[in-house]
């Protein structure tokens, strides 16, 4: 708690100190300009301003705004890596679940993982748009204790197609025998396959859809080696084809 206190003073203590830094800079660059423009005016034509002297300041004036602006920038960049996309990144290409309910149509389909905690006696799942009207309703046979999955062919309740995107939000509602709420816990699963900062937020596309990477609760290294073993055979075998075509 003391190290998160210490850093939200020193964030703010940064940020003051840069706008008032922009504004020091914005009223002494004012007055210089209203300077020169005097010595401009009522300079002696027999003995003019020395030039060098004006570019001198010019360019020392530019020299600190550009400090500024450079600070700026650290300032942003410490702010991505506090905020989590340097870590984010790491994900790309690695299977993950994520805490989220949210989930995008990937080529008509979309497929959201539920666990129910006990087993019920009847289970309603609901898909939602993004403007929270739903589009399809789903009554599941399984109503046992454990994880679940569901895949949505991406047909609302008339039976259109809808396209690709999202994102599409899936509410799982269930009771037990005795009427009583159960409270299930719905999650996604897939191949993290970008990374980006919106609004100071750091979101990671899964499965077609935005989630903050916080709700990240498990990472997978993807096994490649099936495919790497597939395609050296493949490759053997081109190349015995080829040596005996050679050969004949």
């Amino acid at each position: 708690m003391a190290v998160d206190s210490t850093t939200g003073v020193t964030t703010t203590a940064a940020t003051d100190s840069g706008a008032l830094g922009k504004a020091r800079l914005a009223t002494n660059f004012n007055t210089f300009l209203t300077l020169l423009t005097t010595q401009l005016k009522n300079q002696d034509p027999l003995s003019p301003l020395d030039s060098n002297q004006f570019t001198q300041q010019l360019t020392q004036m530019t020299g600190v705004e550009q400090q500024i602006y450079s600070n700026d920038l650290l300032k942003q960049l410490v702010t991505n890596t506090g905020s989590g996309i340097s870590t984010a990144v790491a994900l790309i290409g690695k299977e993950v679940n994520a805490s989220s309910a949210d989930q995008g149509l990937v080529k008509g389909k979309a497929t959201w993982n539920y666990n129910l905690p006990r087993a019920a006696s009847s289970v309603q799942l609901e898909i939602l748009d993004a403007s929270g009207k739903v589009v399809q309703v789903a009554a599941p046979t399984d109503m046992s204790a454990g994880d679940h999955s569901y895949s949505w062919n991406g047909k609302d309740l008339s039976g259109k197609q809808l396209g690709d995107g999202g994102p599409y939000t899936m509410k799982v509602t269930a009771k037990d025998s005795a009427g009583a709420d159960v409270s299930p816990t719905v999650f996604v699963k897939g191949v993290v396959t970008g990374v980006e900062q919106t609004n100071g937020k750091t979101l990671i596309t899964l499965g077609g859809a935005q989630i903050p990477w916080e709700t990240v609760t498990a990472i997978t290294q993807v096994d490649t080696t099936s495919t790497s073993t597939s395609s050296a055979t493949t490759n053997d075998n081109t190349t015995t084809t080829n040596t005996a075509d050679a050969a004949a």
